[in-house]
């Protein structure tokens, strides 16, 4: 990504220099800066604002009710994980955390998860099936409270900046099944089965 931004401003520039409008282009990026600083000024009281109510309603457990809710769902999508291992109660803890948008807790609790998951992979060289679906469902996580959006759009003066949930909770619900039927249909490929990984026949 770095040589792809530098590629970008790079050109941009020789662009600006080739038709005359050096100008335009330092007014634009001084005006650009001033703009990240604001913006970033304007998300420091509402980030702590979400981010203190989603530690409240982690505390009150709120993240344990919808782990516990999880947990059955989850469980057909992971048939190499034994039962009663914790990589799955982490993998729960991870997505739960997520939806109600608290990234600093899901993060350390989707690397302990994929820690977990790596110690059941019988090939270390390779991600065990676990490990890609664990990682597509990561990645396109369902999300009920999307904190830093509706921060973003409150600093950017927004009249209603949580209007998005609704949108948010059915884009990410159809990019999580998209992700899911992806790496599911993936894995049954024979050139990405793996050795030695116990089959769901």
């Amino acid at each position: 990504m770095n040589y792809v931004f530098a590629f970008l401003i790079l050109v941009g520039v020789i662009f600006a220099a080739v038709n005359g409008k050096m100008a335009e282009c330092t007014e634009a990026v001084i005006d650009a800066a001033k703009g990240s600083v604001e913006l970033a000024i304007g998300l420091i009281g509402i980030m702590a604002f979400w981010l203190g109510l989603m530690r409240l309603a982690e505390k009150a457990g709120l993240v344990s009710l919808l782990a516990r809710l999880l947990k059955p769902i989850l469980r057909p999508l992971f048939p190499q994980i034994p039962s009663g291992d914790p990589a799955l109660g982490n993998i729960v803890a991870n997505l739960a955390a997520n939806m109600l948008g608290l990234g600093n807790s899901a993060t350390a609790l989707g690397l302990k998860a994929m820690q977990e998951l790596d110690r059941l992979n019988p090939d270390k060289k390779t991600a065990s099936n676990a490990m890609c679906t664990f990682l597509a469902i990561n990645t396109s996580s369902v999300t009920i409270i999307p904190a830093t959006v509706i921060a973003i759009r409150a600093a950017a003066g927004s009249a209603n900046p949580a209007e998005i949930i609704g949108v948010v909770i059915v884009t990410t619900g159809i990019s999580t099944i998209v992700a899911i039927t992806a790496v599911k249909l993936l894995e049954k490929l024979p050139v990405f089965r793996i050795r030695g990984e116990v089959e769901d026949e």
